[in-house]
């Protein structure tokens, strides 16, 4: 995960460094390791990565991590936040990050690990508590102290029985009614096209122009959406095809929608499918809008959690997509997780943690001077 740090905040001790990181990471880290990229001597940002349960490969864990730190432009230097469970957790691993920081020319700033509330140094024998929350660095006293850990947010929207039951609805009848459209002609119209509900007609519709429909969606708080808008949204997100056209959208706006959905049926006319709407989703070009991917991921973390749970898997892959764009990688493998228990050959699923896995970001995560648009 990395997250830009955009206060500016004075932290003149180990200490007071200590009460700095889990406010601007938003969360509370646990068995994590934290690195925060210096450049001419302010922050730059925070990674977080899962701490790993052993020293067997450390040096390789090492390399991985420091890579990470210099795809941060200009980066010069690193403090290192080791946070476990016992005293001075991981020294292999900070070992191996200080070789490969004086090897990249990158000077580590501190390096400290956090157990429970005690805090101490890899290279000195300063130790002592974590500062309470009433001992805070000039800047800081505005900023909440976060209380729980970087898995929160990552769950399924609670919503009440009635709610889901009228979803429910709504992706039935909107499943009936497509499939009579697709099987059935004015002409000779499915027989039992009276019992399907009018409203399910209307909602297959709005897929007509989908990127008119989703980026009215990103607009609307997704607790007012109606159930069967949430069963539309649902259909076109569990579908590759119309799904790619969505996350485009969402990233860049309704042209790039309407571009990404004449690509699409170009494609499938036999045409090539244009090399730079593709790495997009690859997380390649211009740093999008950081606040319409966070929408975008409140919606499809909404729409997961109001259907039927075999409807799950395509807005689920869609959150895990939008929280690695945001550069949160936990949430994105957890949210993947979810839709692969539900279907485990789930292509998206599948792509994002493999992403995850391999330490990948998206290219514009470690531009943070670029304004997203």
């Amino acid at each position: 995960m990395l997250v830009p740090m955009t206060p500016i905040i004075h932290a003149t001790s180990p200490a007071e460094f200590l009460t700095v990181v889990p406010r601007l990471l938003g969360f509370v880290p646990q068995r994590s390791v934290v690195l925060v990229p210096f450049r001419r001597g302010r922050s730059r940002g925070a990674l977080r990565l899962d701490l790993p349960p052993d020293d067997d490969r450390a040096d390789e864990i090492a390399a991985t991590m420091m890579g990470l730190v210099c795809r941060v432009p200009e980066a010069d230097g690193c403090a290192i936040v080791v946070y476990g469970e016992t005293d001075a957790p991981a020294r292999a691993l900070v070992a191996g990050i200080e070789r490969r920081a004086e090897a990249c020319g990158v000077v580590i700033v501190e390096a400290l690990w956090v157990a429970d509330r005690r805090w101490g140094s890899y290279a000195t024998s300063d130790a002592g508590s974590v500062p309470s929350a009433g001992d805070l660095p000039p800047g800081l006293g505005d900023v909440a102290a976060p209380e729980a850990n970087q898995f929160a947010g990552a769950d399924l929207v609670p919503l009440d029985a009635a709610r889901s039951d009228a979803v429910e609805g709504a992706c039935t009848a909107l499943d009936a009614a497509i499939r009579a459209l697709v099987l059935s002609d004015a002409a000779h119209p499915p027989a039992d096209a009276a019992r399907i509900d009018p409203r399910a007609f209307a909602a297959a519709c709005l897929l007509d122009d989908l990127p008119a429909f989703v980026e009215r969606l990103l607009s609307t708080d997704a607790a007012t959406l109606e159930p069967f808008e949430i069963a539309a949204a649902a259909w076109a997100l569990g579908r590759p095809s119309l799904r790619d056209i969505a996350l485009i959208c969402w990233i860049d706006g309704i042209d790039a929608g309407d571009e990404a959905a004449h690509a699409q049926a170009r494609w499938e006319d036999g045409d090539e499918y244009p090399s730079e709407i593709a790495m997009r989703l690859w997380g390649e070009g211009a740093r999008p809008s950081p606040e319409r991917l966070g929408r975008a991921l409140l919606l499809a973390r909404h729409v997961a959690s109001a259907v039927p749970a075999s409807q799950r898997p395509g807005p689920l892959a869609v959150a895990a997509w939008f929280s690695w764009a945001l550069g949160r990688s936990t949430h994105a493998d957890l949210f993947a997780q979810q839709a692969t228990a539900i279907e485990p050959e789930h292509g998206l699923a599948e792509i994002v943690r493999s992403f995850v896995g391999a330490g990948h970001l998206p290219d514009w995560a470690f531009r943070l001077d670029e304004p997203g648009r």
